[in-house]
């Protein structure tokens, strides 16, 4: 257990937090505020970003999209040079979160952007970041990594650098009483899933990752089944624990897997399916394949997450107990959205697997592309 770990992220929590960011910006600074599809203009957040930044210089940019394209965010750095813009601001969920880390990046760059993500450039400088957080899902508000796409080729690649950790991160759970009910069950798979790719793995001796995991996994379920009947405490719950599962504590010290991410990236740059629920259509597959590798982990988990009696067969009924949690959200756990054949959405969904060289996956490298065809073919619809 040899790790370095720093989370250098300020997190502002709680009501009436927004208007914080005013003592965490310096007045000098030009800033950008990047923004998705407009509405933080109808739920209010809008007008409270404009009243903290009374007396700052500042602009906007909007439109960024549920995974944010590149084609998109490069008008935003046009934007970021034309104005000599110092601090970005991004105010929304996770893609505009990582579509503020990659315009931080490209503007100190002069090369093409997408070199960032197809490992070309490594990011050596990037403008200073804070983020106001609208929709608790990928914990991007503080950690190092980032998501973008590319829709001329239908790709979808992830970069992570420490130098584009946002200096801080506003989570008021009040805005999460005007997301769509989608939105905020996608934002509680997403973590569900980010907690299990740290932990689903093999025994390594780490207890406290391993019991931290758990509880926030426990949490989850529990946030699940009260999903139709939100309160304010509810709301606290799952902002926290959605940052938790991915600010790099529990990961720490321990090897991770995400084979589940690299599969899923697919299905959303190919078939459009929502990120969450493409989490949730490939994990269970996958651990139905991996459960040889994954055996002692999945009988922990459904010991001390689920309450599931010792067992032959408590791996397997773990696994269905996933399943279950996320069939009760009403997530789907097959894909359907290719709408055709499914040895044709295999043989695409593999094709990108390879040309972004995720041929060896998983915890040890071993999801292979014959793998992924293992898995696949029980998580594609015939």
């Amino acid at each position: 257990m040899k790790f370095s770990f720093s989370n250098p992220t300020k997190i502002q929590f709680g009501q009436g937090q927004i208007a914080s960011i005013n003592t965490l910006i310096p007045k000098e600074q030009r800033v950008l505020v990047l923004y998705g599809g407009g509405s933080i203009k109808k739920n209010g957040v809008y007008d409270q970003v404009e009243s903290a930044l009374d007396g700052y210089t500042w602009e906007a940019f909007g439109g960024v999209e549920p995974n944010p394209t590149v084609e998109t965010l490069d008008k935003a750095v046009e934007q970021v040079k034309a104005s000599n813009i110092d601090f970005i601001l991004a105010v929304g969920g996770g893609s505009v979160i990582d579509g503020a880390k990659y315009v931080a990046a490209s503007a100190k760059y002069e090369g093409e952007g997408w070199d960032i993500l197809t490992g070309a450039h490594t990011v050596d400088d990037a403008l200073p970041i804070g983020a106001i957080l609208t929709l608790p899902a990928t914990g991007s508000e503080s950690n190092g990594g980032s998501v973008i796409s590319k829709k001329a080729t239908k790709q979808k690649l992830p970069f992570m650098s420490p130098l584009v950790y946002p200096k801080f991160a506003v989570l008021d759970p009040d805005v999460i009483k005007s997301l769509p009910q989608r939105q905020v069950v996608n934002g509680l798979v997403d973590a569900f899933v980010h907690v299990c790719e740290q932990y689903l793995t093999y025994p390594q001796n780490a207890p406290v990752q391993d019991g931290y995991a758990e509880t926030l996994l426990k949490t989850l379920i529990a946030l699940g089944k009260e999903v139709d009947n939100p309160d304010d405490a509810w709301r606290a719950n799952l902002m926290w624990s959605a940052n938790q599962a991915l600010n790099g504590l529990i990961g720490s010290g321990v090897v991770h897997d995400w084979a589940t991410h690299m599969i899923g990236h697919e299905l959303t740059a190919l078939y459009g399916v929502d990120h969450a629920r493409s989490l949730a259509i490939v994990q269970p597959s996958l651990l139905r394949v991996q459960i040889d590798t994954k055996k002692d982990k999945l009988a922990q988990m459904g010991k001390n997450v689920f309450g599931l009696a010792p067992s032959d067969d408590i791996a397997e009924k773990t696994i269905d107990a996933i399943e279950s949690f996320y069939q009760s959200l009403s997530v789907a756990t097959t894909l359907t959205e290719h709408e055709g054949d499914q040895q044709s959405a295999i043989d695409a969904i593999i094709a990108q697997l390879e040309k972004h060289k995720m041929v060896a996956l998983g915890e040890h490298q071993a999801i292979t592309p014959e793998v992924s065809k293992e898995i696949l073919s029980l998580a594609v619809a015939k």
